[in-house]
């Protein structure tokens, strides 16, 4: 059997690549009977016919797994908030950072649209980037209005496997299109192709940027904690997890506990008060979607 990774599922076939060669490959039987599909991502054991079509006989162990895009071992994910239109939320990238720091994946915050701040707006900006980078998260601010003055982002991609989350109008495509042009190019002929509109293809596939892979997909875009335990949700907020550990109280969930250091950080400002509001409001979603079962 040979090794190589799935880079593109379409129309029934899994694309695996291995070296510069790139294989169409249908899914055994067994995975369905195991409830197990493969994904774009996935490192996989194949068997080839004498036509170079094959078989995927095995899926090897994942790092992570999204399911809005279907995409496994993912390393790096994107997210994209615009500085404008709409507006900088930062409970909504807070959203965003809780369930990719769950999956184990590092995220990196790019700020789009800086072209369209007056002055004491880019300055409100600038702090929040330095709120985001003093938590140690790596924050760019950008605009792909202008492709040529955007700065040197090679080095993100680089060895990595990449996904863009963001909600949509935020420019994630406009980004893309700025860092290579063919992308969307690319992406505009695959869906007249398959008489699909942009919205409803469930086309997924991994293509070269910089030395590493993006997915070319609408973006993670699974918003509800479903996935996220309550008392795992502290863990997914660097700040909140350093802290965490001189809690006297083992299990401290950090709200109305007492001699609780994440609290005591909060009213020293060494966290951020919207910050821990966020984890509170985060918190008591999660605990309410349990006493729903």
């Amino acid at each position: 059997m040979a090794e190589g990774r799935i880079i593109k599922a379409l129309s029934g076939f899994y694309y695996v690549q291995s070296g510069d060669n790139v294989y169409p490959c249908k899914g055994r039987g067994v995975f369905r009977n195991q409830k197990i599909s493969p994904l774009v991502g996935d490192f996989v054991q194949y068997d080839l016919d004498e036509n170079d079509e094959g078989y995927i006989m095995k899926i090897n162990k994942r790092t992570n797994e999204l399911v809005r895009p279907p995409i496994a071992n993912i390393t790096q994910a994107i997210i994209i908030s615009s500085a404008n239109s709409p507006n900088f939320s930062t409970l909504l990238l807070d959203r965003f950072l809780v369930l990719i720091e769950a999956k184990n994946i590092t995220p990196v915050i790019f700020i789009t649209k800086i072209d369209m701040l007056t002055d004491s707006e880019q300055s409100e900006i600038e702090k929040y980037q330095q709120v985001y980078e003093g938590i140690g998260y790596k924050v760019e601010l950008l605009s792909s209005k202008d492709p040529d003055n955007l700065p040197d982002l090679s080095h993100y991609f680089r060895d990595n496997v990449s996904v863009f989350a963001g909600q949509s109008g935020v420019g994630k495509t406009s980004l893309l299109n700025a860092l290579n042009p063919s992308l969307t190019l690319e992406t505009g002929e695959i869906s007249r192709s398959l008489g699909r509109g942009k919205h409803t293809t469930r086309h997924v596939e991994l293509i070269q940027l910089y030395d590493g892979l993006v997915a070319d997909t609408p973006g993670f875009s699974a918003l509800d904690f479903s996935e996220v335990e309550a008392d795992i949700l502290s863990d997914s907020f660097p700040e909140i997890r350093r802290y965490a550990q001189l809690c006297k109280f083992r299990g401290c969930m950090h709200h109305k506990e007492p001699k609780c250091a994440v609290k005591e950080a909060v009213e020293n400002k060494k966290i951020e008060v919207f910050r821990y509001e966020h984890y509170l409001s985060f918190l008591i979603e999660i605990q309410s979607r349990k006493q729903r079962y």
